[in-house]
């Protein structure tokens, strides 16, 4: 039963990406709650178990049904294309307690008994006292789960965010929406969007247009369903997940370390996806005034070209840099 997004004559041009802290906060406890289907992520989950250890995510697994409604309002479509985890926080913090009942209805209703549990009472007897909880539980399950890590996952993003708004202007809506996930079906001639997933759900753009998000703890899954008031968004896995957990010294070859120096070759083979000087060296664990020498280095011998994304320059191998980091690649 899947999904399907109306576009209006308006919408096509109103098209946006954007990357939430808060999505991915919500996503790595969704992950701890179900993992055995996240093979990907297994390096994570090892390396934080104690701290998940040390938090109660009972409250939020609540409102995480295997099938139906989670509430919208503690992950909501982000209103800025790169908000901080602050901004989207404070936001959750604001929610009208009678909009935060209405989701709580439909999440606890999604999973038998759910309602009846004591934690289930509090939450439809005081839905902002709730509120209050969970925002402060959020904040606990992004310190301590996410943030350590923010910054390479927020390169990941970023990274994929750089391609597809590349690939939307050379081939279009049509291409862009047929490339993101397996899932999406572009009917040119209804101008809807389908989007394979549990539930049945009609929802018109009218002008509003369409946020795509991209997420690391997603995956393999897309979702979408946002109701009003919030915008019509879809989240869809990023690429470039398989060597998100890998050490990325690990993937640069022995003889292109003696050629080029060890740090050199492994800032040249880390740049798998386009990504700016503070995340390369935190992936790296270098500082950031090493690998920014490194780039500049790598970048005079045509090995990389670099280009402004927003506030930041991202840094991508050119054909010559591929064919030099991956020998056997074609």
């Amino acid at each position: 039963m899947p999904y399907h997004l109306r576009f209006g004559e308006a919408d096509p041009l109103r098209i946006r990406f954007a990357v939430s802290p808060l999505w991915e906060a919500h996503s790595a406890v969704r992950v701890l709650a179900r993992p055995r289907q996240q093979g990907y992520h297994l390096p994570w989950m090892r390396r934080i178990a104690d701290a998940a250890r040390g938090l109660d995510l009972a409250p939020l697994h609540l409102l995480m049904p295997a099938r139906g409604h989670s509430p919208d309002f503690l992950y909501p479509p982000p209103l800025g294309p790169a908000a901080s985890f602050e901004e989207e926080i404070e936001a959750v913090r604001r929610t009208d307690p009678a909009l935060a009942l209405l989701d709580f209805e439909r999440a606890l209703a999604a999973t038998p008994g759910a309602a009846e549990t004591e934690e289930g009472r509090r939450m439809l007897a005081d839905p902002a006292g709730a509120v209050g909880r969970l925002t402060e539980l959020l904040r606990a399950a992004w310190e301590a789960l996410v943030a350590p890590d923010w910054p390479r996952l927020r390169a990941l993003l970023e990274a994929d965010v750089a391609y597809h708004s590349r690939r939307l202007a050379e081939g279009g809506l049509e291409r862009l929406l047929g490339e993101l996930h397996p899932s999406f079906d572009w009917a040119a001639e209804t101008a809807t969007l389908r989007v394979d997933y549990h539930g049945e759900h009609v929802r018109p753009l009218d002008g509003q247009g369409l946020v795509l998000m991209p997420s690391v703890f997603t995956w393999p899954n897309v979702v979408s369903g946002f109701d009003p008031p919030w915008q019509p968004t879809v989240v869809y896995p990023a690429r470039g997940i398989g060597g998100l957990w890998t050490d990325a010294r690990d993937r640069t070859p022995e003889a292109l370390g003696r050629l080029l120096g060890p740090v050199r070759a492994d800032v040249l083979c880390a740049l798998t996806e386009p990504m700016g000087t503070t995340a390369l060296a935190h992936l790296l664990g270098r500082a950031p005034s090493t690998v920014s020498a490194h780039l500049t280095v790598l970048r005079d011998a045509g090995l990389l070209a670099s280009r402004r994304y927003g506030h930041q320059v991202l840094y991508e191998r050119t054909p010559l840099g591929l064919a030099v980091s991956q020998p056997g690649a074609e």
